[in-house]
């Protein structure tokens, strides 16, 4: 790996982990293009996309905990919730969603990461949200309303979303609890990035298990699809940045992350689509 690949992977990790700290999502959906285009340019592009989503799920585990740790000072996680929504999202991971990205072809896996960025895009910027101007107003008041039925029915499908695309889950749960569930923004972010960690566990486990005795010629250092050498340059980075994400989630109004994250989905999504070359 050439000093200008490990750049761009340590801007890279630093970039998710500020995601994942601002917005309450796991940073895969800047970690998978990045890493799928390094890879395609190390020349493992028939099956980049493996190698994106297994090392984006390796990295998002350790960014999520630091995240949420921050989160969790501001008392903007709501745990009930969160180990409703994690667990269920791991178990979506595992059972369903890492095996579809495992067998779908990498052209495939482009598109349908691609589209499901812009449907979250479109989805978060039509949908009535209930914006509080300051983390300080989470903290006073009444904290939103558990439903577990409701948290285990999102929790599957978004796990079955993360294990596919190799994202946390977050760019799927924060729009969902704030549109449909009732949370203010705030506190879905915090509680989504607690909810990332357990997700991005189950899809850790699968790759790990299941990419065994694959055929490939793979990057060095690699465990399966899952590359430690990649792994590495993004960890050092984003786990701080994560840190700083979190704080800087807390100075802004509701308002702002949330444009903030419809932005960087729509960029993302038209740039897995080729819009961008």
């Amino acid at each position: 790996m050439t000093i200008t690949y490990i750049l761009i992977l340590l801007l890279t990790g630093a970039g998710a982990g500020l995601a994942s700290g601002l917005l309450g999502i796991g940073g895969g959906i800047i970690l998978v293009p990045a890493l799928c285009w390094i890879a395609d340019l190390m020349g493992y592009g028939l099956f980049s996309m493996k190698i994106a989503i297994a090392t984006s799920a390796a990295v998002i585990l350790p960014t999520a905990i630091s995240g949420v740790w921050r989160h969790n000072k501001k008392k903007a996680v709501r745990w009930r919730a969160a180990l409703i929504l994690g667990p269920c999202g791991a178990a979506g991971s595992i059972l369903l969603g890492a095996r579809l990205a495992n067998i779908l072809p990498n052209d495939i896996l482009k598109i349908v990461f691609g589209i499901l960025l812009l449907i979250i895009a479109v989805w978060m910027g039509i949908g009535k949200t209930r914006a509080l101007k300051s983390a300080k107003e989470v903290i006073e008041k009444k904290p939103s309303k558990i439903n577990p039925v409701a948290l285990a029915a999102l929790g599957f499908p978004v796990g079955i979303l993360a294990g596919l695309a190799g994202i946390g889950g977050g760019a799927v749960m924060v729009p969902a609890m704030v549109i449909a569930l009732g949370f203010v923004m705030h506190e879905a972010v915090g509680t989504s990035t607690g909810a990332v960690a357990f997700i991005s566990m189950g899809s850790i486990v699968y790759w790990i298990v299941n990419s065994q005795g694959i055929t490939e010629t793979l990057p060095p250092y690699s465990i399966g699809y899952i590359n430690g050498l990649m792994w590495l340059c993004l960890v050092v980075t984003s786990i701080p940045m994560a840190q700083l994400g979190a704080k800087l989630a807390h100075a802004l109004p509701a308002k702002q992350l949330q444009y903030i994250f419809i932005a960087l989905l729509i960029y993302l999504g038209l740039r897995m689509l080729g819009v961008f070359g």
